[in-house]
């Protein structure tokens, strides 16, 4: 078993097989073998590693296949060896008929990566197949008359064999009227002519019974016999004759493959010269072949040419038969009638799948998802084809050689968004009406970690009510992966805070597996209001992907701090008296209960109430800013001393309370000292030295007309007649405790200061003194800043 290449000396072979690897490299050579027909099973071709030039193995290492192009395989490939051997024992006379050469066509597919060889195995023919004459006697008519040299085509032999096997050489047995010619037909088969020596007496021998032996090339040559039997007829000078001339005439007819059985192909006409007997025309079947017989019948007396049996064009795409019209007396005419079958799309296109990956990765790109091949057993446009798949995939067909199609990614996979794609694979052909053939495959996708875990919400925000109890579960926080598998498992963790703050780890923890929050230890409002951290959801993939999400933590206040009393204080050394004129009117402001809660909301907001007085008709307590007024003037009858308890009570479940006790001295001809509005913020002073003279100077006027007014007060007091006067307090009243009124909600004095006014009396001299501003000790330590408007007194933790 070799390959065909021609007979050279050695170097110019090895140049050859080169050149042709070049050529099979750029995918446009065919490799060629040949093999006697009839040859066993499992026999050797060739082998295809040593022929491809590829390494050892490399067959197997790329998935090598042989296709054939039919339904049946006549090649195998051992690809541990790289031999190609026959599947089966092969009969050249069945796969081709009278086709020669015999040649298969394979093909073979190396799938990593794809690559097609196209090869040939030629079929070469052995005489296995003798002549054989379809009847075993030939009956031969010829009249008196012809002449020496006439010739008389004689019936051939058929022989299944192609080339020099086939049929070679016609004998006649030996006689003294006739000698055999063997002469080639325009189709290229041989066949005998009986041509006449010696001039035919019937008187004198009637007839003649002669033995025809075919001869095939073979060796050793193979033999066919037929009985020739010669009738020597009366005179018949003219041969029936179609057309212009015997030999001369010819036919062309084309029917449809789909002709029904016994349609008309052809009515033939002779006409013969002679009368009689000698002008009665017979036609008949010149040297036909058996599919020929099977397939058409010819009225012997009419000449009408019908079908007996369906045609195929896929099996013979044309018939050339040889009508012979002979007369009575023996002469006959020839004429070929070549019937072409045209072709009709009767045949559905087919599709044979190659290979079939699934399932892919979603982020492989441009991978070979299928390999097929797509034929169709008609012709023209009825055997063109057109294959396609659905417009809206990512996939693309890519066409290769021989109808070889490879089916491609054409785009990002999506596992998340598709995880099987459906492919109906349509080829159609161009015929009229147009065939298809779809195919259905599923292509499964195979997932990648390319999503990373989603948290539910970019933010959370927990409310936790202070003075928890330790390991509380707070809430919880939840992301979701679109992928799957571990791809899709999500641990969760916190997230060290861009400034490390060693608090964190002490305040919250959280369940790895399920997001679960839990407050470590218990939380106070009022040192830690709230807190921000980050928490990080990690997926399990490989390299894995996270995301993150804000946790924000806020404290819920509890009504754990009672009110307190920032003005009166009531630690001071001596109690503070607020002086009271007599001739005060009802509503008159006496001074206002100052007080805060560290609480906030509804647990700070103040209520306040007079729970006792010494005169519980003089006075009242505004509930709502502590304000204490007069009810009613003040009478003579009325004591001189007074004693006020106060009840400031806040609002929370259950309310805290805290109580301020109040002396009041009620005093005649007392007037208040004029003091400046305290809404009126003054202004920023220059940093010039004019400005600065002009403080001075105002100071010192100021301070001299409040010396002689209080000392104008001392003395009218000093004058009376009434018990000797203690020393006393008294705070301002009119637009300044006004604006003590809680105007930030949450207890705290506003942003304007409260002095302190002392008079002493019974000493004969009055000192008018300005204290620092009152604030409790509750407030953060900011000696020497501006207390701002508005400020917290919680603080507020961020990570």
């Amino acid at each position: 078993m070799e390959m065909l290449l021609p007979k050279a000396p050695q170097k110019r072979q090895v140049t050859a097989i080169i050149f042709l690897l070049l050529l099979w490299e750029v995918g446009s050579a065919t490799i060629n073998y040949s093999v006697l027909e009839e040859r066993d099973r499992g026999s050797f071709v060739a082998n295809l590693e040593k022929d491809l030039g590829l390494g050892l193995g490399e067959l197997a290492a790329r998935g090598a296949q042989v296709l054939s192009k039919g339904n049946k395989q006549h090649l195998q490939l051992e690809q541990k060896s790289g031999n190609l051997l026959l599947k089966e024992k092969l009969d050249r006379e069945e796969l081709c008929g009278d086709t020669d050469p015999c040649l298969l066509p394979f093909q073979v597919l190396l799938k990593n990566p794809v690559q097609f060889i196209q090869g040939e195995l030629q079929l070469q023919d052995i005489n296995d197949h003798g002549p054989e004459f379809l009847e075993n006697e030939i009956l031969l008519k010829i009249s008196e008359s012809s002449h020496p040299g006439t010739p008389f085509p004689l019936k051939i032999a058929q022989d299944l064999d192609v080339g020099n096997n086939t049929v070679q050489n016609y004998i006649i047995s030996t006689n003294s009227h006739f000698h055999l010619v063997t002469c080639d037909h325009n189709d290229g088969r041989k066949y005998p002519e009986l041509v006449l020596d010696k001039a035919l007496d019937r008187e004198e021998q009637p007839e003649f019974k002669l033995t025809l032996t075919a001869l095939d090339g073979g060796s050793p040559p193979r033999t066919g016999i037929a009985q020739v039997l010669i009738v020597v007829l009366d005179v018949n000078d003219n041969a029936p004759e179609f057309g212009q001339g015997l030999y001369k005439s010819f036919y062309k007819v084309k029917m449809p493959e789909n002709s029904p059985v016994g349609s008309l192909v052809i009515t033939l006409s002779a006409r013969d010269l002679d009368t009689g007997s000698n002008g009665e025309i017979a036609y008949a079947f010149f040297y036909a072949t058996e599919s020929i017989l099977k397939t058409f019948q010819i009225n012997s007396t009419s000449g009408n040419l019908h079908l007996k049996a369906e045609l195929d064009y896929e099996a013979i795409p044309n018939y050339t038969l040889t009508i012979q019209a002979k007369d009575g007396g023996g002469l006959s005419g020839k004429c070929t009638v070549i019937v072409e079958v045209t072709d009709i799309n009767d045949n559905p296109p087919e599709l044979l799948m190659s290979s079939l990956n699934s399932p892919i990765a979603e982020n492989a790109p441009e991978t070979v998802v299928a390999v097929f091949r797509i034929r169709d057993r008609d012709s023209g446009n009825n055997g063109k084809m057109v294959c396609s798949i659905q417009d809206d995939l990512p996939f693309v067909l890519k066409p290769s050689v021989e109808n070889f199609y490879t089916l491609v990614t054409d785009k990002h996979l999506d596992r998340e968004w598709i995880t099987e794609y459906n492919i109906t694979i349509t080829v159609t052909d161009l015929g009229t009406p147009r065939l298809k053939t779809q195919h259905n495959i599923t292509v499964q996708i195979s997932d990648v970690n390319d999503n990373a875990p989603t948290f539910t919400q970019t933010s959370y925000t927990l409310f936790v009510p202070e003075n928890n109890s330790p390991a509380l579960h707070i809430g919880s926080v939840s992301a979701t992966d679109r992928d799957s598998g571990t791809n899709a498992q999500v641990t969760y963790s916190l997230l060290p805070p861009p400034h490390p703050h060693p608090g964190l780890a002490s305040l919250v923890s959280i369940n790895a597996d399920t997001g679960q929050l839990f407050a470590l230890r218990a939380l106070d409002y009022e040192a830690l209001r709230a807190f921000d951290f980050r928490v990080g959801a990690t997926d399990r993939g490989s390299p894995a992907l996270s995301s993150e999400a804000l946790v924000r933590v806020r404290v819920l206040d509890a009504n754990d701090n009672a009110p307190f009393v920032l003005y009166p204080l009531q630690n001071a050394s001596a109690p503070c008296t607020e002086l009271l004129p007599r001739a005060a009117d009802a509503g008159y402001l006496l001074t206002k209960v100052v007080a805060v809660d560290a609480d906030a909301g509804q647990n700070a907001w103040l209520s306040y109430q007079l729970l006792k007085a010494t005169e519980p008709g003089l006075f009242s307590v505004w509930a709502h800013n502590g304000e204490v007024r007069t009810a009613r003037p003040p009478g003579e009858r009325d004591a001189p001393k007074h004693r006020l308890l106060v009840l400031v009570r806040d609002h929370g479940e259950p309310p805290l309370s805290a109580s301020v006790t109040l002396h009041v001295l009620l005093v005649d001809g007392f007037s208040q000292p004029y003091l400046p509005a305290p809404e009126a913020a003054p202004e920023r002073a220059r940093p010039d030295s004019l400005t600065v003279y002009l403080v001075v100077a105002l100071a010192a006027v100021s301070s001299l007309f409040l010396c002689s007014l209080l000392l104008f007060v001392a003395l009218r007091l000093c004058a009376r007649s009434g018990p000797a006067a203690r020393g006393r307090c008294s705070a301002p009243e009119g637009p300044f405790a006004g604006h003590l009124v809680d105007v930030s909600g949450t207890g705290t004095l506003s942003h304007s200061y409260q002095y302190e006014v002392c008079l002493t009396g019974g000493t004969g001299t009055s000192d008018f003194k300005f204290l620092k501003p009152i604030v409790p000790n509750v407030l953060p330590q900011s000696t020497g800043r501006k207390v701002e408007e508005n400020s917290s007194l919680g603080s507020s933790l961020v990570f």
